[in-house]
């Protein structure tokens, strides 16, 4: 099977009676752009792969999203999924929350488009997460401009503070806090990759919705531990349009480095 599996968005009210259809995608047939570094007064860009061990589409968006983590103009994570826990296997790092995201996201965008491999950039642009040159087709599409939003995320031995400069920004943003486990290796017994060994890169372990913001100046701090668990060595602040729409700021800290 070439592209990845889609569900409908509408069923997400009923979580345990999920089902979905393997079909092909098509989107961004486009040649590959080579990256290029991030620039001074340019936000990174947010990759998000939402991925499953129980699709059989999913292990080679996994690897291609471990060559993106290391692009120094991109902040690249992956999301697991539940809707194909049916087929046998119970993801072990999946959350229902994630594929509620995943489910806003198309609500959000006004396609309804929703499947494993599924990489959304930026919060606008979608594309298939096994096909590396469409995914970088929709970087090179999604990338900001200056006038995105500054964010500082800070921490010390016990607290986060993240930063935000009154903009002129008109509306209702989110700030999401994500947790980060560098790397989680998965031997999967059952379900369509039974008997492989995946390992997933930059996988979101807590997703927080921390705060709301309007435009005004913003300071708030929030316990490591509210946050952070064992397994996670960084934290991505993401200053999202409405709940799941574009991208406005992003930034990371680093427990190495802090």
């Amino acid at each position: 099977m070439f592209g990845g599996r889609v569900h409908n968005p509408a069923m997400t009210h009923d979580l345990s009676r999920r089902s979905a259809l393997a079909f092909g995608m098509g989107a961004f047939a486009l040649p590959l752009i080579a990256p290029r570094p991030a620039s001074a007064g340019l936000s990174p860009i947010l990759v998000e792969l939402f991925t499953s061990q129980g699709c059989s589409s999913c292990p080679p968006a996994d690897k291609v999203l471990g060559q993106l983590k290391k692009r120094g103009d991109l902040i690249a994570v992956s999301l697991n999924v539940d809707y194909w826990d049916y087929l046998g296997w119970r993801d072990t790092l999946a959350r229902p929350e994630y594929s509620q995201r995943q489910f806003d996201y198309a609500k959000s965008r006004g396609d309804g488009q929703a499947y494993t491999p599924q990489v959304v950039v930026n919060g606008r642009y979608h594309a298939v997460g096994s096909r590396l040159s469409d995914v970088e087709r929709a970087i090179e599409i999604a990338r900001p401009q200056p006038a995105n939003v500054p964010i500082m995320i800070k921490a010390n031995q016990s607290e986060f503070t993240v930063e935000i400069p009154e903009s002129g920004f008109k509306g209702n943003a989110t700030l999401w806090l994500m947790a980060i486990a560098p790397e989680k290796r998965q031997v999967i017994e059952r379900g369509e990759n039974a008997g492989t060994t995946v390992t997933y890169h930059n996988v979101v372990r807590n997703m927080v919705p921390a705060a709301m913001w309007d435009g005004s100046a913003f300071s708030q701090k929030w316990t490591k531990d509210a946050v952070l668990g064992e397994d996670c060595k960084s934290c991505i602040a993401v200053l999202q349009q409405d709940k799941t729409g574009p991208v406005l700021g992003l930034a990371q800290w680093n427990r190495t480095i802090s």
